[in-house]
């Protein structure tokens, strides 16, 4: 039996029972996409297995990619393609990301039911709401006002009581809450910013994507040891927009 497919069977009563607890029927019009979408990121995370050095993602992030309505996060317009497995435009030069680099940003980062995550770039909120599935609570920042107003009332509305979003400069972090158990930041940075390492707890994760726009950046993950000591691991090649701010 092939490993997707042998996934597929160990996941299926947990994505049906996402389903149903999230509210999201099978005779939901978008119910076949997503089945499709969790289908096609179990389908990569075996392909790019040699890269990321995980050949399945948690059993608790591919439930998090069903119960979250990737629709609910992006323009009218862009619905219809809400679960193709590729990044969409949200207004003011940036974008939602691949679900599939979701679910790995999440996995990499280990996220568990008492953690305090860090989320640089709220962007609609959709990696917020994913990971709000999984934390104890997630600060995210977001420095395009529209976006970040937009991001605050769509996650209000949509129930993620978990998640705390406002305008900010991402380089900088969000001190006052940390240190965090993991930090996502999603937009690329040219060098890992220092404040967010000083935010990172030990024991923690980092990941980040690094490198100049227009060229090759490689998504890392930052793991900071008990004695404050750093490991870094270039994962893969990724392609963001670039990160606003800082120093």
């Amino acid at each position: 039996m092939k490993p997707v497919t042998l996934l597929m069977r160990i996941l299926a009563p947990a994505i049906a029972l996402a389903l149903a607890s999230a509210g999201l029927h099978a005779d939901d019009q978008f119910a076949p996409l997503r089945d499709a979408m969790v289908r096609e990121i179990a389908a990569m995370s075996s392909v790019t297995r040699a890269e990321t050095g995980r050949a399945e993602f948690a059993a608790s992030v591919m439930v998090a990619m069903v119960r979250v309505p990737r629709h609910q996060f992006v323009p009218p317009d862009e619905q219809p393609y809400a679960y193709e497995n590729r990044p969409l435009p949200i207004g003011y030069g940036q974008t939602i990301s691949q679900p599939y680099i979701v679910a790995l940003m999440t996995d990499l980062a280990q996220v568990g039911p008492g953690d305090v995550v860090l989320e640089i770039g709220t962007g609609s909120g959709y990696q917020a709401a994913i990971l709000a599935e999984l934390a104890q609570a997630v600060y995210t920042l977001e420095i395009i006002e529209p976006l970040a107003m937009q991001a605050r009332e769509r996650l209000g509305r949509l129930g993620y009581s978990k998640v705390r979003a406002r305008l900010g400069d991402g380089y900088q972090g969000w001190p006052e809450h940390g240190p965090y158990d993991a930090i996502l930041v999603t937009a690329a940075a040219s060098h890992v910013p220092p404040p967010l390492i000083a935010q990172l707890k030990a024991g923690g994760r980092m990941v980040i994507p690094v490198g100049a726009p227009f060229m090759t950046q490689y998504l890392l993950l930052i793991e900071k040891a008990g004695d404050g000591s750093l490991s870094t691991r270039q994962v893969l090649p990724v392609r963001f927009v670039p990160l606003v701010g800082g120093g």
